[in-house]
C-alpha cells in the first residue's frame, strides 16, 4: 500500500514538473524612460512558481531607457530595425522560455499575471493567452474604450478569428515560431494579424482572472474622439487588407 501511494505521488510530481513552463517576458522599447521602471518592477513582483526572465529589446533609445532596463531586466539587446514587431521578434530569438509574454513598455501587469497565464497554457491545445486591458486613467471615456476592446477581443476569440492587442499577450514558443512571429512589414495591426493566424492552429484563452493597466498617452495626444475614430479606421483597413503605413501611426513619447 505504501509503495502504491509512493508510486502515485511520484507520478503526480512528474506530471507537475512536466507542466511547469519557463516564461520569457519581452518588452520592445524606444525612449521609454518615463514608463519602463514601473513596467519592469511589476514584472519583478509576480506570484509565480515557474522560472521566468525579462528581456528588453531596445530600438536605440536616446534617453535613460537602457540604464533602467539594465537595472531590472535579465537581458537587454539593441535592435537596429525599427518598430515594435522587430523588437518583439528579436527578443523572442534570444528567449529561453517555453512561453513568450509580450508587453508594451508603458503597461503594468498585476501580481498574478504570469501565474494565471501559465495556468491557461496548461489546458490542451492552447497556443496564445491574453487578458483584459484597463487604462491607467480614471477618465470614464478611457475606461469605456478599453471595456469595448475587452468585449471585442472575447467575441473575436469565440468566432475563431482572434483579434488580440499586443499590449499584453503570450504565445507558446513553438506556435510563435511556426507562425513566423510578428509581421515586421506591418506598422499597425501586426498584433491582430498574429493572433488571427494563431487561432487557426490552436486555442486562444482570454484569462479574466488577471489584467494589465496601460498608458493612455496616444489617446490623450490624439484626443479621445479622434483616437476612437482612428482605431476603428485602422481596424477596417486591416480587415480590407490595407493597414496604414508608419507615417500614419507614429510613436508617442
Amino acid at each position: 500500500m505504501i509503495q502504491k501511494t509512493k508510486h502515485s505521488l511520484n507520478k503526480k510530481i512528474k506530471y507537475h514538473l512536466k507542466m511547469m513552463y519557463m516564461i520569457s517576458a519581452i518588452i520592445p522599447t524606444l525612449n521609454e524612460g518615463k514608463y519602463l521602471a514601473n513596467t519592469l518592477r511589476a514584472l519583478r513582483n509576480q506570484d509565480i512558481d515557474e522560472q521566468y526572465e525579462i528581456i528588453v529589446a531596445d530600438g536605440k533609445s536616446r534617453d535613460n531607457t537602457g540604464k533602467i532596463a539594465k537595472k531590472y531586466a535579465d537581458k537587454v539587446i539593441t535592435v537596429r530595425k525599427k518598430g515594435p514587431s522587430a523588437g518583439r521578434n528579436a527578443g523572442a530569438k534570444i528567449a529561453k522560455g517555453d512561453l513568450l509574454l509580450f508587453l508594451d513598455a508603458d503597461t503594468i501587469v498585476i501580481f498574478n499575471c504570469l501565474s494565471e497565464f501559465a495556468k491557461s497554457f496548461r489546458r490542451k491545445k492552447v497556443v496564445a493567452v491574453s487578458c483584459p486591458i484597463l487604462p491607467l486613467s480614471p477618465n470614464l471615456r478611457d475606461i469605456m474604450m478599453y471595456w469595448i476592446y475587452t468585449n471585442f477581443a472575447k467575441i473575436s476569440i469565440k468566432s475563431k478569428r482572434a483579434q488580440i492587442a499586443g499590449i499584453c499577450c503570450a504565445y507558446k514558443r513553438n506556435a510563435f515560431e511556426k507562425l513566423g512571429g510578428f509581421n515586421e512589414r506591418m506598422h499597425t495591426c501586426e498584433d491582430l494579424d498574429l493572433s488571427s493566424r494563431a487561432s487557426k492552429i490552436g486555442k486562444i484563452i482570454f484569462n479574466e482572472n488577471t489584467f494589465a493597466l496601460t498608458s493612455t498617452r496616444r489617446v490623450e495626444a490624439w484626443g479621445r474622439t479622434k483616437a476612437a475614430n482612428r482605431y476603428l479606421r485602422y481596424l477596417l483597413l486591416y480587415w480590407l487588407g490595407n493597414p496604414p503605413d508608419s507615417n500614419d501611426y507614429k510613436p508617442f513619447r
